[in-house]
């Protein structure tokens, strides 16, 4: 057994400290203490209420599951599944348009992650609803399944939030201001179509505590921006207030003739800025009016027409048109001006032949049916809920561009169908909608009093737009006719910005439901410096971009695309290109690590269909799944903990991708806590089982109702276990599967553009240097069936490939080829396992360094290493004659033969009739405590050496006594010490009257070696055993020095096959020895004694000549040395070109017949190379 190299015990060797990770996020604890007015945190109450809503729904999909609500039907199940896909669906897209961007823009690599889980959880939806849609509803297996799905989708989303709590808001605490806060999650609430802001709001303060219904009220008052128009809007949807009745549409009833103030208009500058802004938005309108008609107008008809081909058509032609100036913009001056206008007019033509023959279509089918089949008032609801299915930041944009393209007359004619077709409670809302209408006219007209009876249309002068001090008009009803807002304007002041504050002159008056608008309700409206009373959201869309187009497409797949969006689609305006990435070229070294994914995928599906099988209480089945389990669990733990500290910190190195892998380190933690909670409930399954079976088996006629009611009770708990575990495999499955699709959807494509075949080369040589033998033995079956042929090739050319320099080839076709002839293991594994608490290796023997007189009786029992090692004593020996010298060489190099010849014949007989000498007795390692083994090691049998068929307790003994090696792997059988029998080798006695005798504690079928009181580990790529805990605990083997080094010395010289030589002080092979190595800071090795030894007299390395460590104090003290020294005069001036052998420079130095000072780093450890004759000393250095 060889001892690995432990680093950094004693002496001068290099100091090495550990790898540190990289943690590029915020302290977990950044979120709890951050302050509580940080509007970001009202996000933590939106992920209260879904949680909640989770629970809720898995709750009742577990019972309708288990049989106790089944009665009730699947309809209320599936209303409350539509009501959560629809809340959390639009969550995830105003994530996705508004803070995820942001954060990129500050902290780059973190918010596409979370971006794609929206996906997944996208998909997850799709495939809930696909079953619920499925006619199998009234099998017990369909209800089972439901709650399954049910339950992954609760892990995910779960999972996915808690992931947000932990990275995402604090970074977003971190990097914004409170107020760029309060404008993200203003922007946030302004991105969520206002249809269902009345829904979300309302159920949002149902489902949290008064307390935070009371916080939340005080963050939605730091967001919404200080106008209370804007205030009242969203406050009434947060009360959730329906109209009861309809207004009183009487002539004259809204109308106010007697005030003749400033309409509600914007200048014509702005209403032209934003209708050029609006150019930008066009496709989001065209994507909203085609979902309108989806959602509103054709379910209303109630026919068969459907245009939603032609409206899947016109999106993918913008998703091209957006491909297209996405490459033109990556292109940047290497593409043609010409080329790109020829494309983009191709494919505007292209989009708008399309629209056209889209509208005309729908005005010969649609609209006549519309007029025939709906009344004025079933039309004008239908308009109100088509506006409605916009986000307010787009209705803001889309109503002036709308007005714009109107005569005064329909412009009029639509915003009073508007305001008769909203419900009271809308009111505040339909006074925004007139005001910005009213933006869009080219002419400063305000048709608000026209439509709605707000005043009579005027058109403003310059000197009434001049005079900014004058009380704004009455441009909605909802002002009253003695009292107006005093709006102070801020210099500056931006229509994108959040408005500004103003000075009110009367008080807020809240606006009872239900009640007449033209009743004596006034209602205050602060303005910013623009002429309208109505204000403007102050949403900046400069970080939307097609981003807020992907969001968009998003809805159309909420209730209306059968099948979920591609992952594989570009989404958004600050991605790469990294979905796209080719994976049919040439196979690069990492790729084989993703290829375990394959492994894992079929596991988790094994897991997910058998888990249906568990509830028919099968014993033997249930140990095999158990089984699986854990062989799972433990690969995808080695699999996970090889990301965190070898291919994510790789990842992290590189200054670009810094963050992108913390949100993965954070599933590997999640999922690690569902495998353990997997297991809990599969270990109470198995001990359930058990008890209904010894209960079944152990029949008690007198007891015979007790034990129904028993058996009963304990069907149900088991029942309901069965279908809890199955649902936690589903989550399992789910969990992983989308983890590793991301993990090769962003983090593979990083690797061939960010890290050479050499570099790649080299990690997965750490990945294999840091995996233990009996880990290698268990992943590579279980990775292999899952590969086809051409793919497990590929695998082990590349894990040869990055272990070229060791033995791991030697190891793998040893390891291999006895799998395949074992047709069983042993319950005892006879890979290498460590049970005992650690210890020194153990040295190796002591040589004398008394003067060599060499003896046949010694000769005859060195082995081929010591021998060699006295010849060199010998060739070293300088008091010997020559002639002497090379007499006693020749005479060690023919010894063995010599002792061969010169050993009795009659001897070997004695030998071969004698069983003492054959070794047939035990032997002890504690005489007095008769345990078994030797001085060597302790063990409880000997092994019978191949190569001369005799009993030894160890190869050590066998070689003391021997002319030859003994080859230790190829040993076939043992003696067990206890019964004294002869049986092939391995970890237990196969006696009958032993029991099961073990022969050690660790016990290695590949070097067929024993111990029974260290930790020993078997190295694959040393193809070794030595002394410790294990690679990937305290060990690792570095391929390049192929050499097992401490995990200390991660960070180390390399030298390749730095082990593979003999020790420079003993000459002793240091690969294959017992005794424990040491690294010198220069790459070189020796044995630590040794070290410890030669260190006493010197401090350079005996092969290299560098310095063994830090050397600065020695050095000091020649400095004040030679200040004290006073050379002879003819000597002063003289000076001698020397060698620094420790920077590896020339220079010169003042004359001295011992020591020499480096003029470049102050070492003295240099040599002479040429006495300078001039009498002037010249200290320049080269």
């Amino acid at each position: 057994m060889a001892a690995p190299f432990p680093g950094g015990r004693g002496g001068v060797a290099v100091m090495a400290g550990p790898l540190t990770p990289l943690d590029p996020s915020p302290s977990k604890t950044c979120l709890k203490n951050s302050p509580h007015n940080s509007p970001i945190l009202i996000f933590l109450l939106f992920h209260k209420a879904i949680r909640s809503e989770l629970d809720g729904l898995h709750g009742a999909a577990m019972a309708f599951a288990t049989s106790q609500a089944a009665a009730a039907g699947i309809e209320p199940l599936l209303e409350r599944y539509h009501f959560l896909r629809a809340i959390y669906k639009h969550h995830c897209n105003a994530e996705d348009e508004v803070i995820f961007p942001a954060l990129d823009i500050r902290v780059k690599n973190v918010a596409r992650t979370y971006s794609l889980e929206h996906e997944g959880e996208s998909v997850l939806f799709d495939q809930l609803f696909e079953l619920l849609n499925s006619s199998m509803q009234n099998e017990e297996s369909y209800r089972r399944e439901l709650a399954s799905c049910t339950g992954a989708l609760q892990t995910s989303i779960s999972q996915h939030m808690s992931k947000e709590e932990e990275q995402v808001f604090p970074l977003l605490i971190e990097k914004f201001s409170c107020e760029e806060q309060a404008s993200l999650v203003w922007q946030f609430l302004c991105s969520i179509p206002v249809n269902m802001m009345a829904e979300f709001l309302p159920w949002l303060s149902s489902s949290i505590s008064c307390d935070e219904r009371q916080d939340m009220h005080k963050y939605l008052r730091k967001v919404i921006p200080e106008e209370k128009l804007l205030q009242q809007v969203v406050f009434s949807w947060m009360e959730g207030v329906k109209a009861s009745a309809c207004k009183d549409k009487s002539k004259g009833q809204f109308q106010d003739s007697g005030n003749k103030g400033q309409c509600t208009c914007q200048s014509s500058k702005t209403c032209k800025r934003k209708r050029v802004e609006l150019k930008s938005e066009h496709s989001k309108v065209c994507i909203f009016h085609s979902i309108a008609e989806d959602k509103v107008i054709f379910p209303a008809l109630d026919a068969e027409l459907t245009f939603a081909q032609e409206h899947k058509e016109e999106e993918i032609q913008f998703d091209k048109l957006r491909h297209l100036m996405e490459s033109i913009q990556r292109a940047g001056a290497e593409s043609s001006t010409s080329e790109f206008y020829m494309n983009l007019c191709s494919h505007a033509d292209q989009i708008i032949d399309s629209i056209l023959k889209h509208f005309r279509n729908e005005e010969l089918q649609v609209l006549p049916l519309a007029r025939k089949h709906f009344s004025p008032r079933r039309q004008r609801e239908l308009l109100y809920q088509s506006l409605c299915m916009m986000p307010l930041k787009l209705i803001e944009c889309v109503l002036p561009w709308f007005v714009g393209s109107l005569s005064e007359e329909e412009a009029s004619s639509f915003l009073q169908n508007i305001y008769i077709a909203a419900p009271a409670s809308d009111s505040a809302l339909v006074t925004l909608f007139s005001g910005w209408a009213c933006k869009g006219r080219s002419k400063n007209i305000c048709l608000s009093s026209s439509a709605i009876g707000c005043c009579p249309p005027t058109t403003l002068t310059e000197s009434e737009e001049a005079i900014s001090k004058k009380p704004s008009c009455l441009c909605t009803s909802m002002l009253s006719t003695k009292q107006r807002p005093l709006c102070i304007p801020t210099d500056g002041e931006d229509d994108n910005q959040r408005p500004s504050k103003c000075v009110n002159l009367v008080s807020f008056v809240e606006p009872i439901a239900g009640q007449p608008i033209d009743s004596a309700i006034t209602l205050q409206i602060s303005c910013s410096n623009q002429t309208c009373c109505v204000p403007g959201l102050g949403v900046n869309d400069s970080n939307l971009g097609v981003g807020s187009l992907a969001a968009v497409k998003s809805l159309r797949a909420l209730s209306f695309n059968p099948s979920a969006p591609s992952l594989n689609s570009s989404l958004f305006n600050w991605e790469t290109d990294f979905s796209s990435a080719d994976t049919s070229t040439a196979t690069r070294p990492i790729d084989n690590i993703f290829k375990f994914h394959k492994a894992i995928r079929k596991d988790l599906e094994y897991l997910d269909i058998e888990s249906g099988k568990l509830n028919d209480c099968d014993e033997k089945f249930i140990r095999h799944f158990t089984g699986r389990f854990r062989l799972l669990w433990g690969l995808y733990r080695a699999h996970s903990n090889a990301e965190d500290d070898i291919v994510f910190p790789a990842l992290e190195s590189k200054e670009t991708l810094h963050n992108v892998s913390h949100s993965y380190t954070l599933d590997h933690k999640q999922e690690e806590k569902l495998f353990e909670d997997i297991f809990s409930v599969l270990s109470e399954l198995a001990q359930l089982n058990e008890f209904m079976s010894i209960r079944n088996m152990s029949g008690d006629s007198g007891r015979s109702n007790y034990n129904s009611f028993e058996h009963n009770d304990s069907l149900r708990k088991y029942n309901e276990l069965a279908t809890k575990l199955q649902g936690m495999c589903k989550s399992i499955r789910v969990t992983l599967d989308q983890h590793v699709f991301r993990e090769e959807l962003e983090l593979w494509p990083l690797f061939d553009k960010h890290f050479s075949v050499e570099e790649q080369d080299k990690i997965v040589g750490r990945i294999i240097g840091t995996t233990g033998a009996e880990v290698l033995q268990s992943m590579l079956p279980w990775v292999t069936a899952a590969l086809n042929q051409e793919e497990q090739n590929k695998l082990m050319d590349t894990w040869k490939q990055a272990t070229k320099n060791t033995m791991f080839s030697e190891w793998l076709d040893e390891w291999w080829d006895g799998t395949r002839a074992e047709s069983s293991h042993t319950e005892t594994p006879e890979s290498c396992t460590s049970l005992v608490p650690g210890a020194d290796a153990f040295p190796s023997l002591k040589h004398s360094d008394e003067k060599f007189k060499p003896g046949w009786k010694d000769i005859f029992r060195m082995n081929q290493n010591e021998l060699e090692s006295e010849i060199r004593k010998v060739a070293r020996d300088s008091t010997l004659d020559p002639r002497r010298k090379a007499y006693l060489i020749q005479n060690l190099m023919t010894s063995r033969w010599i002792a061969s010849q010169q050993k009795s014949p009659q001897a070997s007989a004695v030998e071969g009739s004698n069983g003492e000498e054959l070794g047939c007795s035990p032997s002890f390692h504690d005489s007095e405590k008769e345990v078994f083994g030797c001085k060597h090691y302790k063990r409880n049998c000997k092994v019978r050496a191949s190569c001369c068929g005799k009993l030894f307790t160890c190869r050590f003994c066998h070689d003391e006594v021997s002319d030859h090696s003994m080859d230790r792997k190829a040993t076939s059988e043992m003696m067990c010490m206890r019964c004294l029998k002869i049986q092939p080798v391995g970890p237990v006695c196969g006696t009958a009257s032993c029991g099961g005798f073990l022969m050690a504690k660790y016990y290695c079928n590949i070097c067929k070696f024993f111990d029974d009181e260290r930790t020993v580990y078997h190295c694959p790529s040393c193809n070794l055993c030595r002394v410790g805990k294990g690679l990937g605990i305290d060990f690792f083997h570095c391929m390049t020095c192929n050499c097992c080094l401490g995990m200390k010395l991660l960070d180390h010289k390399c030298r390749e096959k730095g082990l593979e030589i003999n020790c420079p002080i003993c000459c002793d092979f240091l690969f294959t020895s017992s005794a424990t190595v040491r690294a010198l800071p220069c790459g070189h090795y020796m044995h630590s004694a040794c070290f410890q030894a030669y260190t006493c007299s010197h401090y350079i390395c005996p092969i290299c000549s560098k310095s063994l460590g830090d050397m600065a104090v020695y050095f000091g003290m020649l400095d004040a040395l030679l200040a004290s020294e006073e050379l002879p005069e003819e000597y002063r001036d003289r000076c001698q070109d020397i060698l620094c052998n420790d920077c590896d420079r020339k220079g010169t130095a003042p004359f001295h017949w011992l020591y020499h000072k480096c003029g470049c780093c102050g070492s003295y450890n240099t040599k002479v190379i040429r006495v300078d004759s001039s009498p002037l000393c010249l200290t320049s250095d080269n």
